[in-house]
């Protein structure tokens, strides 16, 4: 066993999780990429990979967004982080090995040395809607300033720094076209629509911006697969941090706290290979759309309804909002609603509605409804908007819908907790004005020309109103 300085494998409470202490695997070759360090790529991605038959062969060097604090963390645990997994019946601990590597966003030299190596065969994405840089129709956000400053950076220097998403990206491709390193697939795990088709976009119009040559290169060699991702994971806390400690008797400075249920589904073409995935559990599928528009409308709808309506009413957790019967009655319409428009078996659906309620009440996940509420101007086009739309070009005014399109108009007013979005510009003006016409501002910036159904709107200004007396 290779032996640490000793400041190394211990900590002020304990011994430290580690590899040199005999803890998880030993790391695995990086095959794989990962952009987006957090808890819930930790809890699935890196999770189906370990559990993969091969995963001694397919190690992930993962990368947080901007912010070092999950590197630094990981670092010294050499990648290995302890996944808690918390049922109504009690929890369960487990070392996971998958991360290879950690790093900070900033050490581009060690991204692009991964892009530029053929062993490397996929690069995975969680970096939340946001992270995408589009405009409200999909297109590169081209006026965004840190998206300008990519496209200067890349044209003046082929090794140097970038901000977003996509330039990393193609900073990465650009290198690995040079360096003959071969093809790849992109995957990424955020929740969008066809989130594949969403990176292919954005991916190849800046390469075009900075080299037609590359955009074609990139056409012809990178395929871009598409998932639905499913698995409800908290923000991790020193309580989780302790019970860690207290379970397995190590320091472990960032585990991960999430549910039993787990879900992946996944199609595309992998040209240089992939872990196996499919015997971890997750689904290799022709079409993702009919899964993802279910987890996106009735979980992740619901979620947001949740945040914003029990935020409103004073309470802090899934569990606890969704313990209220009128909240749940509200949540059963928007799945009526919304289940109207899956392409799914009528009992396939049913199944996954009683299990997310039995997912919602686990007293054991303390999924703050603050978490769920940040950035609901990328969220609700993409989780309420759809069946909204839908409801109403059939003649029918949604209820369920409407709900959360009041609460947030409310959220946005003031009533319930903080807003935070990472494009705050997304979201000026719209609690401007009486509330009808910051009722009328959020259904425009949903679907544009909504905030003229005049029956859409006063559904909303109803349940605005009740939300407000029941929250006086």
């Amino acid at each position: 066993m290779i032996t640490l300085p000793e400041h190394r494998l211990t900590t002020p409470t304990g011994l430290r999780l580690s590899r040199a202490a005999g803890h998880g695997r030993p790391a695995a070759p990086v095959r794989v990429v990962h952009l987006g360090l957090g808890g819930f790529f930790r809890a699935h991605q890196a999770w189906y990979t370990d559990n993969a038959p091969d995963a001694a062969g397919w190690g992930i060097a993962a990368f947080t967004g901007r912010s070092r604090t999950l590197a630094e963390a990981l670092a010294p645990q050499d990648g290995l982080y302890t996944l808690v997994t918390r049922a109504a019946d009690g929890e369960r601990f487990r070392v996971v090995s998958s991360v290879s590597a950690a790093h900070g966003g900033d050490e581009h030299d060690a991204w692009l040395g991964y892009w530029a190596d053929r062993a490397v065969a996929v690069a995975t994405f969680t970096v939340t809607e946001a992270g995408y840089v589009r405009t409200a129709s999909g297109a590169l956000d081209t006026d965004r300033g840190d998206v300008r400053a990519d496209v200067a950076a890349l044209r003046a220097d082929r090794h140097g720094p970038v901000r977003t998403v996509p330039g990393r990206v193609v900073a990465g491709l650009r290198l690995r076209r040079a360096t003959g390193a071969g093809p790849m697939t992109l995957l990424p795990c955020d929740n969008l629509p066809e989130n594949g088709a969403a990176l292919r976009r954005v991916v190849l119009e800046l390469a075009d911006l900075v080299d037609p040559g590359l955009a074609e290169w990139v056409g012809d060699n990178v395929a871009f697969g598409t998932t639905m991702v499913d698995r409800i994971t908290p923000a991790t806390t020193d309580a989780g941090r302790e019970a860690v400690r207290a379970a397995t008797g190590l320091a472990d400075a960032a585990p991960v706290v999430t549910e039993p249920f787990s879900e992946w589904v996944v199609a595309g073409e992998f040209p240089a290979g992939r872990p196996a995935w499919d015997d971890a559990g997750a689904q290799l599928v022709e079409d993702v759309l009919p899964f993802e528009q279910r987890k996106l409308w009735l979980l992740n709808g619901a979620h947001s309804l949740l945040a914003y309506a029990g935020g409103a009413l004073g309470y802090r957790t899934v569990a606890d909002a969704i313990a209220d019967r009128r909240l749940r009655g509200w949540v059963e319409a928007w799945w009526h609603e919304a289940a109207r428009h899956l392409d799914l078996p009528a009992d396939e659906v049913g199944a996954y509605r009683r299990a997310l309620l039995d997912r919602f009440g686990n007293p054991r996940i303390e999924h703050l409804l603050s978490q769920i509420a940040a950035d609901g101007s990328e969220k609700l086009p993409v989780r309420v908007a759809p069946v909204l739309v839908a409801e109403c070009r059939a003649g029918r005014v949604p209820a369920g819908a409407a709900t959360t399109v009041a609460a947030w108009a409310l959220h946005l007013r003031g009533q319930g907790g903080p807003v935070a979005e990472a494009r705050p510009e997304r979201v000026v003006g719209l609690a401007d004005g009486d509330l009808a016409t910051s009722v009328r501002a959020v259904l425009d910036r949903l679907d544009a020309g909504m905030g003229a159904h005049e029956p859409l709107v006063a559904a909303v200004l109803d349940q605005a109103r009740a939300l407000e007396f029941l929250a006086a």
